[in-house]
This record gives C-alpha cells, structure tokens and sequence, in this order.
C-alpha cells in the first residue's frame, strides 16, 4: 500500500423497495452482484466467492468497447478489485476493504466501504460509505458509480 495522504470519503444513500433480508441477500449471491454492481453500462464477473468475515471476493468490472477513451484501472478497459469483507452483521451492516489490481500506484491504495441496511416502512435505505479513496478515484466519479449502482440495485429486486 502506497503512503498517500488521501482521506476522501463519499457517502450515497437510497431507498430501496425490499426488505433488509432481501437487500442483503443481493449482497452476498455474486451472480447479483454480477448483475447489479457494475454502474451503468458496465458488466462485471464475481470470483472466488467467499460470504464470511474474512472471506470475501474477487470481481472484474469491464468497460464497454463501444464507450470513448480507455479508462481501467487495471487494463484498457478493465478493472479488477479484491473485496475482504472486514465485518458482516446481516441483515443491519457490513464492512468492506477494497483493493484494486493496477500497476498506476494512485489506485492501490486499500479503501474501505461500510453499508448499512436500514429497515424504512416495506422498504430499506441502504447506504454507502467510502473512506480512504484511492488518491486515483475522484470523489466526484465515485459517488456517481455509487448513485447508477444503487439505480441498479433498485431494479434487480423490483
């Protein structure tokens, strides 16, 4: 991990139209997660999956080809991430370390994401927190991936 003095945090938050056992439960099935995460166009592949404190998962989100610029962060239009899952408390809370694979030192830095799943009438608001951003992801991008995969998230369990 490189020592950069980077402490940005996002924080994006959104009702969604299930219970909290429902929600959680898109959580830790990593065919969901395939489906869900990947903000907008994206697609994305979930390996190893491990649903345990201490475990966790390796993903790989993939750019679409036909999208401008290259942009990964692992290759040209590329990202892989590992996921440790630092604490799960089902159906409430779970934390998240986060390290993407990628030779650029200025997204390597581990980040952690805690969501909570807080139960809102027949709904849940399920909430993001980043912290420690990797000095390479803008704040601003981060949130926006955040917004477009709770849009997702929102979709896949209507």
């Amino acid at each position: 991990m490189t020592d950069h003095a980077n402490s940005a945090a996002t924080r994006e938050s959104r009702l969604i139209a299930a219970p909290p056992e429902k929600v959680w439960a898109a959580f830790m099935d990593p065919a969901a997660l395939a489906e869900w995460l990947p903000p907008g166009t994206m697609t994305g592949k979930v390996h190893a999956f491990d649903p345990r404190a201490g475990g966790g998962y390796r993903m790989l989100l993939f750019y679409p080809a036909d999208e401008g610029d290259a942009r990964g962060k692992t290759a040209a239009r590329e990202d892989r991430f590992d996921v440790r899952f630092v604490a799960l408390d089902p159906p409430r809370r779970m934390v998240e370390a986060v390290t993407f694979e990628s030779d650029n030192p200025d997204f390597r830095d581990e980040m952690t994401i805690t969501v909570t799943f807080a139960p809102v009438g027949s709904g849940t608001q399920v909430t993001f927190c980043f912290e420690s951003l990797p000095p390479g992801i803008r704040p601003e991008d981060n949130q926006e991936g955040t917004r477009l995969s709770l849009e997702q998230l929102a979709r896949w369990l209507a």
